[in-house]
């Protein structure tokens, strides 16, 4: 089998543990590019590159101090033909069993809202489109090294689901004021409360006020639960 760890980036510090990425991709020039992408976005971090699920998890058991993994399962998915997996959602749930509390960020051509969901119920850290800009790709790594969750859903598809959407969505959104649907408008983008904050040109509390407001409204406890309620709620819908 052929195996091939690729380093990209600098590990000039002596005094700093250098961060060690792995980026998962079939596509050779596709996964080379983020390598690279990453190593102008996160300087000194160390990228290694897997072609395959299976090579990933070898990747990722033989190196513990592995930070981040940035996966695309598919299309259909990386699992070898003899590796028993189940799609795109049986990767990323072996990936987690191996890898345990080390993050993982989805990258992908898909922009379906249920496989957003998906992913992010079966412990992804996001979701990045790869027709992204790179600063939102900076962007998902650094809420995903802080313990947040990014959530990319389809601008298009958000502004016509939040103005003239399907009637089925009129009783979740009635439940918040003006404001509140501004706040989750960028809150499902996968803006942070400080980008947020900017956005409306309000104070960061204030933000914060108002996305507990819109939790307590709709009943749950954290933002992936937020959108998990919204595509529930048909707020959404998988055509882009």
């Amino acid at each position: 089998m052929e195996f091939e760890l690729q380093a990209r980036g600098s590990s000039r510090s002596a005094g700093n543990p250098t961060r060690i990425f792995l980026v998962v991709d079939e596509q050779p020039m596709v996964r080379h590019g983020f390598a690279l992408s990453i190593g102008e976005i996160c300087p000194g971090t160390r990228v290694l590159e897997a072609g395959s699920l299976d090579e990933a998890l070898d990747i990722g058991r033989k190196t513990p101090e592995l930070a981040l993994v940035l996966y695309d399962p598919g299309p259909p998915r990386l699992d070898d033909a003899d590796a028993g997996g189940g799609g795109a959602i049986d990767g990323l749930r072996r990936l987690k069993e191996t890898l345990g509390e080390v993050p993982v960020l989805i990258l992908t051509n898909s922009d379906e809202v249920a496989d957003i969901v998906d992913s992010v119920r079966m412990g992804a850290r996001g979701y990045v489109l790869k027709t992204s800009p790179p600063e939102v790709l900076e962007h998902a790594i650094s809420l995903a090294l802080s313990g947040d969750v990014f959530l990319p859903l389809p601008r298009a598809v958000l502004n016509g689901a939040l103005s003239e959407g399907p009637r089925g969505n009129d009783d979740i959104l009635d439940r918040l004021t003006d404001r509140q649907r501004d706040v989750f408008e960028l809150l499902l983008a996968g803006h942070s409360n400080k980008e947020i904050a900017r956005g409306l040109g309000v104070l960061e509390g204030t933000v914060k006020v108002h996305v507990r407001a819109i939790m307590q409204k709709l009943g749950v406890r954290n933002r992936t639960q937020v959108a998990v309620v919204a595509a529930r709620n048909g707020c959404f819908s998988g055509e882009g």
